[in-house]
């Protein structure tokens, strides 16, 4: 009788790029590379993008509505890799994406721009949690650390190349080939992932696991919390009311989404969790800015001003490396307090930056701090979070771990732009968003020392 070939996971810890995890490795920082190089690239033309299409209304809805929409997409995902598998999803969310970058790259008006991130974001998200759960089907515990450090490093060439080239494919063809340039990248990424991946495990060891049609409909109410607290800002009287309703409803959607404890910040896998969203918050709330105060303040060319996210980007693909090569000599829970501390550093740095009128190299600097931060704790609270999972739940809590990316970093953009539109002059727009944006980095420390079990 035939014995059926043993999942990718049980195989000895060869390392990533040697068989049977070489193809897995490749195809998976292949789609990772994919949305580094989109990230990084819309971040760097957006000024250019909102210029033309008269769309500063909009400019913080560009970002954090695909944040929005992906928790829907994670939560879906997370929820059909746990019954079938992380493959069928996988594809999917590719295709969904690609469908989105199509809708923007076409647009004629910021609002119908931001419709196609929406869907971009719903891709996105659902494709990130696919991705998590391959690794902990296709991998060995020895090898999480080790590929999640890859992922990290398959940011290093489209953060050397991507904002400098998307300024120039914006000023020399138009801001709109930005994004029908990526999704050329799709279909080498897919011919390579798709042999590589036929050794994943496709369903649950155990009973089968149910639809979460009750997680979808919260997933989708904290999608919508989020929109309602973008849009709040145009309300003339009651906006105030309605942001703050926006939050609390987001906050309570988001509770059946994420595990027990998370926003009391338990100690453990909750506060692992809610480490990683305030982080996210963070450094992402504040990173969208930064591009943006070099080309109003400080007349930057876009293609100059995306310089400072290939800046920090590279020392995040470095301290990712590094902490990978450590293994257990560094201890998660400490590299999660470092990075945290970097994170807050480099916020502040942008805040004095533009408060106190030095030049931008210093913010330009500083966000190499946070990178770094970001690269030592980002593919930690990775790993904990498989530790701590069960092949039952690992694709709950990996979609846990994405929405409190995407939710924090949405609640985060939202409330920036809220406060961005507050002030009536640009130094005090960008400095309320830094001054923001450090008080998120603030609790992040605070909540660092729980992940320890």
């Amino acid at each position: 009788m035939h014995e059926s070939a043993p999942p990718l996971s049980a195989l000895p810890a060869a390392g990533i790029l040697r068989r049977p995890h070489l193809l897995v490795t490749v195809g998976s920082c292949a789609l990772v590379f994919l949305a580094a190089f989109e990230s990084l690239a819309v971040t760097t033309i957006m000024p250019v993008v909102s210029r033309e299409l008269d769309g500063a209304n909009l400019y913080a809805l560009a970002f954090a509505g695909p944040l929005a929409t992906g928790v829907i997409g994670m939560v879906g995902a997370g929820n059909w890799s746990d019954r079938r598998g992380p493959l069928a999803p996988l594809y999917v969310s590719v295709a969904v994406f690609v469908l989105g970058l199509l809708i923007a790259g076409t647009a004629g008006s910021m609002a119908v721009l931001v419709a196609g991130r929406l869907v971009q974001g719903l891709g996105g998200g659902a494709m990130t949690v696919a991705l998590y759960v391959v690794v902990a089907r296709a991998y060995p515990p020895a090898l999480h650390a080790k590929i999640f450090a890859a992922f990290s490093a398959a940011w290093v060439i489209p953060s050397l190349v991507g904002p400098f080239a998307a300024g120039l494919v914006a000023q020399l063809a138009g801001w709109q080939w930005v994004f029908l340039g990526v999704v050329g990248l799709v279909i080498p990424a897919l011919t390579m992932l798709v042999p590589a991946l036929r050794g994943v495990r496709s369903g649950p060891e155990n009973q089968p696991v149910p639809w979460a049609f009750g997680r979808l409909a919260w997933a989708a109410l904290a999608a919508l919390a989020v929109l309602g607290l973008n849009l709040s800002a145009a309300i003339p009287v009651a906006g105030a009311f309605v942001a703050g309703a926006a939050v609390a409803v987001a906050l309570l959607a988001v509770r059946p989404l994420v595990p027990r404890g998370t926003l009391l910040a338990r100690r453990g896998l909750p506060s692992v969790i809610l480490t990683r969203g305030l982080a996210s918050a963070g450094f992402f709330g504040a990173e969208v800015y930064l591009p943006y105060l070099l080309v109003e303040r400080y007349d930057f060319s876009p293609t100059f001003a995306g310089l400072t996210l290939t800046g920090g980007a590279l020392a995040w693909a470095a301290a990712s490396g590094i902490q990978g090569r450590l293994g257990n000599r560094l201890a998660s829970p400490v590299a999660v307090r470092i990075g945290s501390l970097l994170v807050l550093s480099a916020i502040v740095l942008a805040l004095v930056t533009t408060a106190a009128g030095w030049p931008a190299a210093v913010a330009i600097s500083g966000w190499i701090l946070a990178g770094g931060g970001m690269g030592l704790m980002y593919p930690r609270l990775s790993v904990m979070t498989l530790a701590l999972s069960t092949p039952d739940t690992e694709g709950f809590n990996s979609s846990a771990m994405s929405i409190a990316d995407s939710l924090g970093g949405a609640l985060a953009l939202a409330t920036t732009g809220i406060v961005f539109t507050a002030f009536t002059t640009t130094a005090a727009s960008f400095a309320g968003v830094f001054a923001l944006t450090a008080v998120i980095a603030v609790a992040a420390v605070a909540a660092a020392p729980r992940v320890a079990d």
